[in-house]
């Protein structure tokens, strides 16, 4: 028989949870920094979670699973932007006051965004090499993506994938009559989820360039690191190596098919 938990707090482990905010200096701001950053990293967890069970529901074609759990994931990443709006309300002196105990950490280093994006298809073996020791982004490294589960629901329901150039037509096929064709709301889901992440990105640069201008982050050892691996026009570190994140999609071939439709 299972243990019911004894109270609220018990079963949230609401001691253990606000345990973990322990601030290094005595600026005000770094408890906002701090909370901010963890609540941020729960919303990855809870992301992962959802992008494992929609890969799952895609993989066994359980449609109406799958987009339940895209929009629970539009609906968390519209959350986490939405954060922002808590951290602009430092000013950069307020950050300045606690900054530099922060250096050499950075948000770049964040294992739960890397799975994030390799769970949706953007893997990178250098961002392995980087954070060294996480086995967990080694994992993903040979684990199917939710482009690779999109691609077999397209091979079953009878669309052909062996080249772009098809898989860009079958998407166009299911595209011309979405509210008829079985994967076309999936496949606008898809769409409004890269969208929505595409536009997390953003606020992301404008929220950096708010607090620090254009000096580099305090991640600039781990950008220059990828520089080195081969990265081109990675920029210094802080807000021009993340102007070089803004062309990224997860499902390119989905966004090209869009310029092809026709009636």
């Amino acid at each position: 028989m299972e243990k019911s938990a004894s109270s609220y707090g018990e079963y949230l482990r609401i001691p253990e949870l606000l345990s973990l905010q322990r601030t290094l200096t005595g600026a005000h701001d770094e408890m906002q920094f701090i909370v901010m950053h963890q609540v941020f990293e729960l919303w990855f967890k809870l992301s992962i979670y959802e992008l494992e069970a929609l890969r799952e529901a895609m993989r066994t074609d359980d449609l109406p699973q799958a987009k339940h759990f895209l929009k629970r994931l539009q609906a968390v990443l519209k959350t986490v932007t939405s954060g922002f709006e808590v951290i602009e309300t430092m000013r950069p002196y307020d950050f300045l006051e606690f900054r530099s105990v922060l250096q050499p950490a950075s948000g770049f280093q964040s294992v739960q965004f890397r799975e994030i994006e390799f769970l949706c298809g953007l893997k990178d073996e250098r961002y392995v090499r980087l954070l060294e020791g996480e086995e967990r982004l080694r994992r993903r490294m040979g684990e199917p993506t939710i482009w690779d589960a999109y691609l077999d629901l397209l091979k079953r329901h009878r669309l052909k994938t062996d080249s772009e150039k098809e898989i860009v037509a079958s998407v166009i096929e299911v595209l011309k009559d979405p509210d008829h064709h079985p994967l076309g709301h999936l496949t606008e889901e898809m769409i409004e989820y890269d969208e929505l992440f595409s536009l997390w990105r953003a606020r992301h640069i404008r929220m950096t360039m708010r607090m620090i201008g254009s000096r580099p982050g305090t991640g600039e050892k781990s950008v220059q690191k990828l520089v080195q691996e081969g990265y081109e026009q990675m920029g210094s570190a802080g807000v021009d190596y993340l102007k070089t994140t803004l062309s990224k999609v997860f499902f390119p071939l989905l966004w090209e098919a869009r310029t092809f439709i026709q009636r």
